[in-house]
């Protein structure tokens, strides 16, 4: 009978066996890699800081054409009067986006910073266009009002 008995225990422990490792082959690895995960951030910064909200909200809103009037709101909060009504003489006598000196949307943009003066700072944006294998880019001077961090003038790049 103690040979029945040894071969009971000896099965049992093979079938905890198979499910111990059945178990252990369904349970997911632990990721230990150390990098952290991505974020983004921002703070009520420098004028270019602005100018890069701006043009990134700007470039999704015009590229989301169903977007409604939100374009416009952006103009309205970020742009001084006296350059969208510039801007609306200029696209007029265009027939494009004063903003972005272009009929059509890019695809990525860039902001620089440059220059401070006279109550100024400009910034120069890089606008990308075509595709990744073969972009184009033309870019913009951009100038800011320092108190107010509003756009006031938008001008291609001499």
């Amino acid at each position: 009978m103690s040979g029945i008995t040894s071969s009971r225990t000896a099965n049992r422990a093979l079938v905890a066996a198979a499910l111990l490792i059945t178990a252990g082959a369904s349970v997911p690895a632990v990721a230990s890699s150390t990098a952290p995960a991505p974020s983004r951030s921002g703070s009520n910064g420098p004028a270019y800081d602005r100018v890069a909200d701006f043009y990134g909200a700007y470039v999704d809103a015009v590229t989301d054409g169903g977007s409604g009037t939100l374009s416009t709101r952006l103009r309205s909060f970020y742009l001084t009067p006296a350059l969208r009504t510039r801007l609306a003489g200029w696209e007029h006598r265009q027939h494009a986006d004063g903003v972005l000196r272009a009929q059509d949307v890019p695809s990525a943009w860039k902001v620089t910073p440059g220059d401070s003066g006279a109550g100024h700072t400009w910034s120069t944006v890089r606008l990308t266009w075509g595709s990744a294998a073969h972009p184009t880019y033309t870019y913009l001077t951009v100038q800011s009002d320092l108190a107010t961090k509003k756009i006031s003038d938008i001008k291609p790049r001499s």
